[in-house]
């Protein structure tokens, strides 16, 4: 049996759009599949039944080489492809495998709007670092995994404040770890206050009060989950959901992987990226919300802390109704 090392550090999106790889390498291959992430980011991948191993690390690679070296891989597939990952290829000098980040496209069409970007998605660019193992796209979309304590304690989280006899919710994930990447939080409240139906809004620990601060003014159906629930847990509450409303961000990407209806909303990264919602091969179920023809979008491949132009219209000219209409209940 080979054993094979995938490489990806970060982040949450990132590292739930290299599914579909590690689930065709050990169906397709048979191969022992071993991942080497950050410590912070094991939750995202430690249930997957298609790894054999999750190594971590903190802040260097050098506090995982020992025990990789020790694994005696046959074949490393770089999914991150930076200084830490070239380090860990070059110790541990067995053939490797890496995508194609497109950084000088990305490049091009921020800086000058020279648009070079192939029609592809992450997910098939990732595939094909794979393809010299003889590996192919299942058509299966993306994979999530949620331990049976995380759900039972996102159902406790909902039947304590939903309103009883249960009925659908929307998922609002707010966050995002960019601000340029998240609709202003007037926005957010307008979004809550037009939809008829109770809102849960889910983000991290620094979301927190924002959270609380939407929920005390867009009305009593919303329900702040907003640094109360861990990762797994806010996924949880996202597979039970009727629709999520979620920005460029990684719980969006979790939301594909449960197969949910989702609103996705843009503001200074694009869909043109090739990080929009992954789902099986003839599914669609993602209403894409966005600013397009603006001048100055995207403005960044990652996002700022605020908007460069200083009108953040990529955002403010999305208008709420619209946001609130595509995120109905009754239209699942």
């Amino acid at each position: 049996m080979q054993k094979i090392l995938l490489i990806r550090f970060s982040s949450i999106g990132d590292i739930v759009l290299t599914t579909p790889i590690i689930r065709c390498i050990r169906q397709q291959s048979g191969a022992e599949v071993h991942f080497l992430t950050k410590e912070n980011f094991r939750s995202v991948v430690e249930h997957n039944p298609h790894i054999a191993k999750v190594h971590t690390i903190r802040k260097r690679v050098g506090e995982a080489l020992p025990a990789l070296r020790a694994e005696r891989f046959d074949t490393v597939v770089d999914l991150h492809r930076n200084l830490r990952s070239m380090q860990v290829k070059r110790a541990l000098g067995v053939p490797a495998h890496s995508f194609d980040k497109l950084n000088w496209e990305k490049w091009l069409l921020v800086n000058f709007r020279i648009n070079r970007l192939p029609q592809t998605h992450i997910v098939d660019r990732y595939l094909a670092a794979a393809a010299p193992l003889g590996v192919t796209n299942d058509g299966l979309g993306l994979d999530y995994f949620i331990s049976p304590e995380d759900e039972l304690a996102a159902q406790r989280f909902l039947q304590e404040h939903l309103p009883k006899g249960g009925g659908p919710f929307i998922a609002f994930v707010t966050g995002a770890a960019h601000a340029t990447k998240r609709l202003p939080e007037d926005r957010i409240i307008e979004v809550c206050r037009l939809i008829a139906a109770p809102v849960v809004l889910l983000g991290g620990p620094d979301e927190r009060e924002q959270g609380a601060r939407i929920a005390a003014q867009a009305g009593v159906h919303i329900i702040n989950a907003c640094g109360k629930l861990k990762l797994n847990q806010s996924a949880a509450v996202v597979k039970q959901a009727a629709k999520v409303i979620a920005h460029d961000t990684g719980l969006m990407h979790i939301a594909a992987a449960l197969g949910k209806d989702i609103v996705s909303v843009w503001g200074s990264t694009i869909p043109q990226f090739g990080m929009t919602p992954y789902y099986p091969a003839g599914i669609q179920k993602n209403t894409t919300m966005e600013v397009a023809g603006l001048r100055c979008r995207p403005c960044s491949k990652i996002g700022y802390d605020a908007c460069p132009e200083r009108h953040f219209r990529c955002m403010r000219d999305i208008e709420a109704a619209t946001i609130a209409a595509a995120a109905r209940p009754e239209q699942v």
